[in-house]
């Protein structure tokens, strides 16, 4: 847990992941942190709840949410 980001938390895309149609920005909940936080298993949904993509990352993949910040929205093709 290095950059302070727990299980639960919700955290930010910070690169496209192409394969799972993901894009920077998306919002996704940490649902499993590997090895105090060398990866995270992040579970992406839709805002009525199904799930769209749960992905294995790297720490440099996401960053927790900050002060100020909005969520906008976008259609997933």
């Amino acid at each position: 847990m290095k950059n302070g980001i727990k299980e639960l938390d919700r955290v930010i895309l910070t690169e496209n992941i192409e394969a799972s149609g993901l894009s920077v920005g998306d919002i996704g909940t940490v649902v499993h942190i590997y090895e105090g936080g060398k990866g995270y298993e992040v579970e992406f949904a839709t805002l009525l709840g199904e799930t769209v993509a749960v992905c294995t990352l790297f720490p440099n993949q996401i960053r927790a949410i900050r002060n100020k910040e909005i969520a906008h929205v976008r259609a997933m093709a």
